[in-house]
C-alpha cells in the first residue's frame, strides 16, 4: 500500500468534523481513499475489511501522518450478523453514525456458464446484500441524530455492458434500486441516500489484474478527460455526499467516470 496522499487543497467540509462516519470494505484501494478523505476532514472513522494486514497499515499510516486513528475490526460481510454486530460495536465507540458508505464490492472475473446457485448468491452478498443491512442497521442512530447519509457505490461496468462479470453486474445495477427504494422512506427523517458510480479506477488491484495495454487505450477511446480515474476522485465525491452542502441532494446517482458514461 502506498503512502497516504493528503488532500491539502481539497474541498474542506467544517460540518464533517467530529461526525461519525461508517465504511464497508475501507482498508485498500477506493474504501482506503475514502477512509483517509473523512479522517482528514476530522471525522471519526471506522471501517471493516476482510484484508487484515492493509487495514492495519492504513491505520498505522494514518496515525503516523498525525491524524485520528481510525476504528476498525476484521468482518467477512457476507455474515450479516457480524456486520450488523461490527456496526454496532464501533458505535457504542465513536456514537450514532452521521454517514454509511457501502463501498465493499467484489469484481472477480467469471462467465455465464461458469456460475453455480451457490455463486451467484455469494457474489450477491458481497456486492448487495451486504449495503442493505448495513444500511438498516445504521438508520435508528441517524433518526436519533435527525438525518443522516448513506453514499451507495455502484458502478458504470453494467452501465456499459461489460462481459467480464455478470453476476456483478447484476448486484451493482441493483444498487441504484437500493437508493432509489429506500430514499423516500429515510427521507422523512433527513436521512439521504445517494449512489455513487464510479469509472474504471486505478487502484493497485486494478493494476495488477486488469489494466492491460488494450484497458489503457479503452480508456484513451471512452474518457472525456485524458487523465486516469484515482480512488481520491471517488472520495472527493463521496465527501460532498455526506456534508451539509448536499442537503438537498438525495435518491440520486453521481456518476465519477472521465465522462465515459
Amino acid at each position: 500500500m502506498s503512502e497516504p496522499t493528503l488532500r491539502r487543497n481539497g474541498a474542506r467540509y467544517p460540518g464533517l468534523q467530529g461526525r461519525s462516519v461508517f465504511v464497508t470494505g475501507g482498508g485498500s484501494g477506493i474504501g482506503a481513499a475514502i477512509v483517509r478523505a473523512f479522517t482528514e476532514q476530522g471525522a471519526r472513522v471506522a471501517f471493516v475489511d476482510v484484508a487484515e494486514a492493509e487495514s492495519a497499515q492504513l491505520a498505522e499510516q494514518l496515525a503516523a501522518a498525525g491524524l485520528a486513528r481510525p476504528w476498525w475490526q476484521r468482518c467477512d460481510v457476507r455474515d450479516v450478523a457480524a456486520l450488523q454486530a461490527a456496526i454496532a460495536a464501533a458505535a457504542a465507540v465513536l456514537g450514532d453514525f452521521h454517514a454509511l458508505v457501502n463501498n465493499v464490492a467484489s469484481d472477480e472475473r467469471h462467465t455465464i456458464e461458469g456460475v453455480t446457485p451457490a455463486y451467484y448468491d455469494e457474489r450477491v452478498a458481497i456486492n448487495q446484500r451486504a449495503a442493505y443491512f448495513a444500511l438498516q442497521a445504521v438508520v435508528p442512530g441517524m433518526k436519533r441524530l435527525g438525518g443522516g447519509s448513506v453514499v451507495n457505490l455502484g458502478s458504470i461496468g453494467w452501465q456499459i455492458k461489460e462481459s467480464a462479470y455478470p453476476c456483478y453486474a447484476i448486484a451493482k445495477s441493483a444498487v441504484n434500486g437500493l437508493t432509489r427504494g429506500t430514499a423516500a422512506q429515510l427521507g422523512r427523517d433527513r436521512i439521504r441516500v445517494n449512489t455513487v458510480s464510479p469509472g474504471w479506477v486505478m487502484t493497485e488491484r486494478q493494476k495488477a489484474l486488469w489494466l492491460t495495454p488494450e484497458g489503457e487505450r479503452e480508456i484513451d477511446r471512452n474518457q472525456c478527460l485524458p487523465d486516469r480515474l484515482q480512488p481520491e476522485d471517488v472520495a472527493a465525491m463521496v465527501l460532498f455526499l455526506a456534508s451539509d452542502d448536499a442537503r438537498m441532494c438525495t435518491a440520486q446517482e453521481f456518476v465519477v467516470d472521465g465522462g465515459w458514461l
